[in-house]
């Protein structure tokens, strides 16, 4: 696949695996992207995992015949990036590889080699010219490991952005980039907003045509709605009008509660309103939807004196991804010594700017006409906020 006449995709999709990094279900697949350059000297953006290694090497040699490589440029250590460097490098005897300090320490660790007659290490402003191109490099720290860096190729205009404006998904399965987009970014780059925002402030100052990650697909019109959705998702900004219903329940008194909020808030004319039963739905799915919208009722049982454990895995999801500047909602239910609400609170009390609701719900194993009525009061406050 060309994505300029000198920049070709040599990436590979992976349909075996299940979960993501050990936890984000994929049902979609993954891309594992890398992008080749080819002018008077060829440059190799990134490798892929080590399960695609043949099949990597075998789209590299389609484009470059005989030609040697020269470059294998490393934006990210992570291994579905980094997972074949080792097999290129004994492939390509001449290559050099092209990656920051912190990246050539990780390859010591990963492979008990760090390359040091064949290595050229950047940082911020470097520059590499193949040719007609020259590569400047973006020093990305914490994007979201240590060591990345990112490409800017001067000649065409396009930013190599590691695992910024990826998305879940393999390149060959058609589906809406948003949905997955937000769901891998504050599963993976959610905590590392303030950096996100460095790294926009020095794409600004870029002429950028394309965009290449390194998942899922090049992203080459409309560039501006991807910089502004990153924009709103990095500065913990609400997306869209909404309210999202987390729930806990053991034996479904508590999602019946749930349920009855979602129903009263859509009578009231409220224009989304998602919610997650959070025993059994996507757990990153439950935090995009907390960071998308701006209210967020948290509904659970008292469990051992505490929370029940998917509420509890929940809320420090979202602490540990600086949730902020939200509104939130308490619901619980206790048969005997109600104290969800309390522990909730407490997960919570750390995060920035958080409105919490003067109305809450209070259930004894089920509902009643007085739980009910506090429902419509929390739902009625919800809506005027």
């Amino acid at each position: 696949m060309y994505i300029t006449d000198d920049i070709r995709y040599v990436g590979v999709n992976d349909h075996q695996l299940d979960l993501f990094e050990g936890q984000y279900v994929i049902p979609n697949g993954m891309a594992y992207n890398s992008y080749l350059i080819v002018d008077d000297q060829i440059a190799v953006m990134d490798s892929v995992d080590k399960n695609f290694t043949d099949v990597w090497l075998q789209n590299i040699r389609a484009e470059t015949g005989d030609r040697p490589v020269d470059y294998l440029i490393v934006q990210h250590m992570e291994p579905d990036h980094s997972g074949s460097l080792a097999t290129f490098m004994n492939v390509y005897p001449k290559a050099v590889v092209v990656a920051s300090a912190k990246a050539f320490a990780m390859m010591q660790a990963f492979f008990g080699e760090d390359y040091a007659e064949r290595r050229r290490i950047v940082t911020e402003g470097d520059k590499l010219t193949l040719g007609r191109h020259t590569l400047s490099f973006v020093s990305a720290p914490m994007i979201h490991w240590p060591e990345v860096i990112m490409t800017y190729d001067e000649a065409e205009k396009v930013f190599f952005s590691a695992d910024a404006f990826g998305k879940f998904g393999a390149l060959d399965v058609e589906e809406d980039w948003a949905c997955e987009a937000r769901r891998y970014y504050f599963g993976i780059v959610g905590k590392y907003g303030a950096q996100v925002q460095a790294l926009l402030k020095k794409a600004a100052k870029l002429e950028i045509n394309k965009i290449c990650p390194l998942h899922g697909p090049v992203l080459s019109e409309n560039l501006s709605d991807y910089l502004n959705l990153y924009d709103i998702w990095s500065s913990y900004r609400v997306e869209s009008e909404g309210v999202a219903i987390a729930c806990a329940s053991i034996y479904g008194n508590t999602m019946e509660a749930a349920k009855l909020l979602k129903e009263e808030l859509l009578a009231r004319g409220c224009k989304k309103v998602a919610l997650s039963d959070l025993a059994r739905d996507d757990m990153a799915e439950a935090i995009e939807d907390a960071f998308r919208y701006g209210k967020l009722v948290l509904a659970c049982s008292t469990y051992n004196g505490d929370v029940f454990p998917f509420m509890r895995t929940f809320i420090e999801g979202l602490t540990e991804r600086n949730y902020q500047s939200r509104t939130v909602a308490l619901m619980e239910n206790g048969s005997w010594a109600p104290n969800a609400a309390k522990v909730m609170r407490a997960m919570l009390e750390k995060s920035k700017n958080l409105t919490f609701a003067e109305n809450s719900v209070k259930i004894a194993s089920a509902l009643s006409d007085s739980s009910r009525a506090q429902i419509a009061a929390l739902a009625d406050e919800l809506m005027k906020s």
